[in-house]
């Protein structure tokens, strides 16, 4: 049996691990446009703030692939996947782009995502950076021997840590947000004004409801001009205004992709023996009974390891995916889980509370009894339990109320 798993990101790591674990006599092949071994993406921030140096980022050994009897092909990524001829083609770029195919019996797809990219004059300018890989932040590092003022584009998660990795750097920094509130696609706008007072209050400058047009510069970059006619003088620009998946190489008339590609419960494509998983994929999201793309590590952890077992021929099924995402944001504890802006016609009741003063928020989103969403904001020791109440779907019964103070348990639920 011939497995190819395109990425070498977690997801891939776990599948193939799995499928050595359950196959071993199969050929295992990884392909990944990284040429380091496997690490942790999420904690490539704290390498920018200063606190994890690069090599502690590895999450296997430098004989990794050798101990499973894995071929890995790094440094080059994967341009085609013919699915009639089952093969795989990448071009070399350290052979002067020549073209490599490999053939597969079962192919998995967890590519990952890639940096979502803008549009604005001055891209090419020296000092702008994406932060989505361990190579961008090495450059970042680079860059920091002489930047005095950066500008974050992005109110997202990305662009927090990257702004809060180099306040902690000693740069002074500017955040642009689109949107009125910093991470609106995570949290909902009380939560998002109390971290906005936070990062006020530890110096960050923010603008909200601007965009860059373009940057300004020599060689390198010195300001940005926003669409409202402002401008930003800085000498280096992260820009973190989220990712999408990276399908470029996904035959679209062959594989049915929305945003992510579509799979099935078994992590299956419309592609019979092509399987995909972590940021790639798209699936029934818990919470919100559509198919959504979860792009967060834990998802990509457990997709990866039950892609692995269908593919070795365990058939296993994904219940769905789930957002959720912890944050510190200086003395700000952050925690988010599955639906935690219901639209406003909808059936979904929400109930919250709120201290200014002590900046604690709490927000729970209910409907039919079942808890879809919650927000909190300091003293989160709780949100463990709401996470898994959100993941079982197990109805509650008790007042809705008692679940916002501090002292319930779950003990209140039996």
């Amino acid at each position: 049996m011939k497995y190819i798993v395109i990425g070498n990101g977690i997801a891939g790591i776990q599948a193939a691990e799995t499928i050595r674990k359950m196959d071993s006599e199969g050929s295992i092949t990884v392909i990944g446009d990284e040429t380091y071994s496997p690490y942790c993406r999420p904690m490539i921030s704290l390498v920018l703030e200063g606190v994890l140096s690069p090599e502690k980022l590895a999450i296997r050994g430098e004989d990794f692939y050798e101990k499973l009897h894995i071929e890995p092909v790094l440094g080059n990524r994967v341009t085609h996947i013919d699915v009639a001829d089952r093969q795989v083609i990448i071009d070399e770029t350290s052979k002067g782009g020549r073209k490599t195919s490999f053939s597969f019996d079962k192919l998995l797809i967890a590519s990952g995502a890639d940096a979502r990219p803008i549009k604005a004059d001055g891209l090419n300018l020296k000092n702008i950076f994406y932060m989505r890989g361990q190579e961008h932040v090495l450059k970042m590092l680079e860059a920091l021997t002489t930047a005095k003022s950066a500008l974050v584009l992005g109110g997202g998660l990305v662009g927090f840590k990257a702004a809060y990795g180099l306040m902690k750097r000693g740069l002074e920094v500017t955040i642009l947000i689109k949107s009125g509130y910093p991470l609106s696609m995570q949290a909902d706008e009380p939560a998002g004004d109390l971290i906005l007072k936070e990062l006020v209050k530890h110096g960050l400058k923010v603008f909200v409801g601007a965009e860059v047009s373009s940057f300004e510069g020599d060689r390198q970059v010195t300001g940005a001009h926003l669409t409202d006619n402002s401008f930003i003088k800085c000498d280096m620009v992260v820009i973190g205004k989220g990712v999408l998946p990276s399908l470029s190489f996904v035959p679209r008339d062959q594989i049915k992709v929305d945003l992510g590609i579509m799979v099935d419960e078994h992590l299956e494509t419309s592609s019979s023996e092509i399987y995909a998983a972590g940021d790639v994929a798209e699936y029934v999201d818990i919470a919100r009974k559509t198919r959504w793309v979860n792009a967060i590590w834990p998802e990509a952890v457990n997709q990866g390891r039950l892609a692995g077992m269908n593919m070795a021929g365990r058939p296993v099924s994904l219940k769905g995916s789930l957002s959720r995402n912890v944050i510190r944001i200086f003395d700000v504890d952050v925690m988010t889980c599955g639906l935690v802006n219901p639209p406003a016609d909808s059936d979904h009741q929400v109930i919250s509370q709120i201290n200014p003063r002590k900046s604690l928020y709490r927000k729970l989103v209910f409907k039919n009894d079942i808890l879809v969403g919650m927000v909190m904001v300091n003293q989160i020791d709780q949100g463990g339990l709401f996470a898994a109440l959100i993941q079982s779907e197990i109805p509650v019964r008790i007042p809705k109320e008692s679940m916002l103070s501090s002292s319930f348990n779950y003990k209140q639920l039996i």
